[in-house]
């Protein structure tokens, strides 16, 4: 589904040149479930950006799906997001002014998807987090797991292959993180890609497949037969 081969992602800052991204080369099989971790700086939130085509790398290839996406512009790169990635930040990135179902509903309105098909899906997927009876909540009157979860909403349901979850529990309590997790790793086990960043060892080590990351290389990639299913 995914391959980079040899990205590089340099960054200037003052006089001096940050390499983010240093010959990075990775493949991610459909329906993968990995964790990448690292100290800070390591890159692993700009490897993120370059997976979830925010960012492009100065050098190298990466192939979403077989499609080479170094050349293409930025509504070909913003279709391929809409219709194939979804994102889960820890800042929850929701627009305060739209309640919880007008916030789950921005993609597909984005998108052009007609009025009738909106509802239904937006319906399916609160109904899905139990957030039904919030759903004309503004963030600001719902707790972090409850916004965590909208935040998840949006982000599948335009129904994508790939879901990016950048230190998705990072907010919230033990039982909210907990609760967020389960959600995810039911998604992944429905079929969905799942890359979780992260500083937590304890969520990271819950992936079938570890990578750790140093000074923007791809230090260490092991796989964990029966992970995800620990309490």
């Amino acid at each position: 589904m995914i391959e980079l081969r040899a990205i590089e992602r340099t960054f200037r800052v003052g006089d001096s040149e940050v390499h983010a991204l240093r010959d990075v080369n990775l493949r991610i099989g459909r329906g993968e479930y990995l964790s990448v971790m690292g100290p800070s700086g390591s890159g692993k939130s700009t490897l993120l950006n370059i997976l979830g085509l925010l960012d492009r790398p100065d050098g190298g290839e990466y192939l979403l799906g077989g499609t080479p996406t170094a050349a293409l512009g930025e509504e070909a790169r913003a279709r391929l997001r809409r219709e194939h990635i979804g994102f889960v930040f820890q800042s929850y990135h929701l627009v305060p002014r739209l309640n919880a179902r007008e916030n789950i509903e921005l993609p597909m309105l984005l998108a052009g998807v007609a009025p009738r098909a909106r509802k239904q899906a937006v319906d399916e997927v609160l109904e899905r987090l139990g957030l039904t009876d919030r759903a004309h909540h503004q963030p600001n009157q719902l707790s972090g797991g409850q916004r965590q979860r909208v935040a998840i909403g949006r982000s599948i349901v335009m129904k994508p292959e790939l879901l990016l979850a950048d230190e998705p529990t990072g907010n919230l309590d033990t039982r909210s993180g907990t609760e967020v997790v389960a959600l995810l790793e039911e998604l992944n086990r429905e079929g969905i890609t799942l890359l979780v960043v992260t500083h937590d060892v304890a969520l990271g080590r819950r992936a079938q497949r570890h990578l750790g990351m140093r000074d923007g290389a791809i230090g260490t990639d092991t796989v964990t037969e029966g992970a995800g299913a620990r309490a």
